[in-house]
């Protein structure tokens, strides 16, 4: 005797499970082109500097109080940069995670 519902267990058909990873599909597109428009901010050196990185991983923009500036210390202002730019991407990293969570939840990835 011929089973309906395409053998998958709880009645279930292929074209349902087709259906429903295409909507998902389109859902993850949208989440990504979401997070791509949006910007982050971050700072470091309690806002002496500070950077704008877009939800592309792109460095926008820096910002530097010039009171940070010191021809004597260079180093410190190289960290300070590097401290604001990887703090910028972790944003965009969290805010991704975050939104495919949702997508991803169930499967383990």
């Amino acid at each position: 005797m011929a089973r309906r519902g395409g053998g998958f267990p709880g009645g279930g058909n292929m074209n349902n499970l087709m259906k429903q990873a295409q909507k998902m599909q389109k859902q993850m597109e949208q989440a990504q082109a979401d997070l791509e428009e949006r910007d982050f901010t971050a700072t470091a050196g309690g806002g002496a500097v500070s950077v704008v990185v877009s939800g592309k991983r792109e460095l926008k923009s820096i910002e530097i109080d010039r009171e940070v500036v010191d021809p004597e210390d260079v180093e410190m202002l190289q960290d300070l940069i590097l401290a604001a730019v990887n703090e910028g991407l972790k944003q965009v990293d969290s805010f991704s995670q975050q939104s495919m969570s949702r997508f991803t939840g169930g499967f383990g990835i």
